[in-house]
């Protein structure tokens, strides 16, 4: 039997399933995550959270199957939430800008105005809005401290 696994690091938690050959799910682990709103229209995780969740479902699903009966490993996610690493230590620089987070709206709206959409529309086939990643981290190293390495 062959069985492929799937994460899913979702905005609200974390689950490992695994699916067997029919699309079956067969085994399947969850963790909540935390959200934090330090201020109103700011949303973040923290990336050691997202990760330990990560790690903590995958392993428990994989315990419970033949990993040599493992053909595949999917992964799916929060899409434009936005995480900085320091390259060197390997841990997250800020929290997790989560996809619902609207702190760079004010930039979005300057681009708009000095006639950047199109231009962003036409190479990323994203509209400005403060989901878009290049802004959160823009806003990251500019006001987020992650603009040098961290210490």
């Amino acid at each position: 039997m062959t069985i492929v696994l799937a994460i899913d690091a979702g905005t609200t938690g974390v689950r490992t399933v695994a699916i067997d050959e029919q699309g079956r799910p067969t085994q399947f682990a969850y963790r909540e995550l935390a959200q934090h709103f330090p201020q109103p229209g700011r949303v973040e995780h923290d990336a050691d959270d997202i990760w330990r969740a990560v790690s903590e479902t995958f392993a428990e699903v994989v315990a419970r199957v033949d990993p040599s009966e493992v053909a595949a490993v999917g992964i799916t996610n929060q899409r434009e939430t936005v995480v900085a690493w320091d390259r060197i230590t390997g841990r997250p620089l800020h929290r997790a800008l989560v996809w619902q987070d609207r702190r760079t709206a004010a930039r979005g709206e300057e681009l708009r105005a000095d006639g950047f959409e199109p231009t962003v529309r036409g190479r990323t086939r994203v509209v400005l809005d403060p989901y878009f990643s290049a802004t959160e981290i823009e806003w990251m190293l500019t006001e987020g401290g992650v603009g040098g390495r961290a210490e």
